[in-house]
């Protein structure tokens, strides 16, 4: 009896320490995803936002910079949908001044123009490779410069025009969303390795 008790408190403690492994193994390869995201953050102009607005997509991404890059763009784009939305809405606003009106009309288009460069790069990211994999990067990185160029234009224009604190606060906070996603994008198209 005593043989049997013995054998039994040793399958025990045999199996309470592969338990332990076990959840051991399958918590660090859960983090794993994160700590990647974490450290690729650290590279970009924004850490902060680009891990809390990629963070969902952690386990997708799984140490895959491409589909890092994929995300981040993504990411951005839908930003510059919202905020083409939002700054539609402001455009339909009674009571704008002329000017007002105007310089929300070229954000709309700026917006709009953001958003098709970020859908470019979006999809060339999606479909990168090939022999010509540095020029297609080139082509995308020139996509979202050109995407944070319009989001620059439509900003000055609100400090070049007398508009409401309002419609100006409204925009800003629209375009500087974008500006901060689409930099942290370009950041990491930037550290690809091909």
């Amino acid at each position: 009896m005593g043989g049997h008790t013995l054998t039994f408190h040793v399958t025990l403690l045999v199996l309470i320490i592969m338990t332990k492994m076990y959840r051991t193994v399958a918590t660090s390869s859960s983090t794993q995803p994160h700590n990647y995201l974490l450290i690729a953050c650290n590279s970009t102009t924004y850490p902060q936002i680009c891990y809390k607005s990629l963070s969902s997509y952690s386990s997708t991404i799984n140490s895959n910079p491409q589909k890092l890059c994929s995300y981040a763009l993504s990411v951005a784009l839908n930003a510059a949908r919202n905020a083409s939305s939002t700054v539609s809405k402001l455009s339909k606003k009674k009571g704008l001044a002329r000017s007002e009106a105007l310089v929300v009309k070229d954000c709309i288009e700026n917006i709009r123009n953001s958003i098709d460069e970020l859908k470019q790069s979006f999809s060339a990211m999606s479909n990168l490779g090939g022999a010509d994999i540095e020029f297609q990067l080139g082509d995308i990185k020139t996509w979202v410069s050109a995407a944070l160029t319009n989001d620059d234009t439509c900003t000055e224009g609100l400090n070049e025009v007398k508009v409401s604190l309002d419609v100006k606060n409204t925009i800003t906070k629209s375009i500087v969303n974008i500006a901060r996603l689409a930099s942290n994008a370009l950041s990491l198209i930037n550290s690809l390795n091909y």
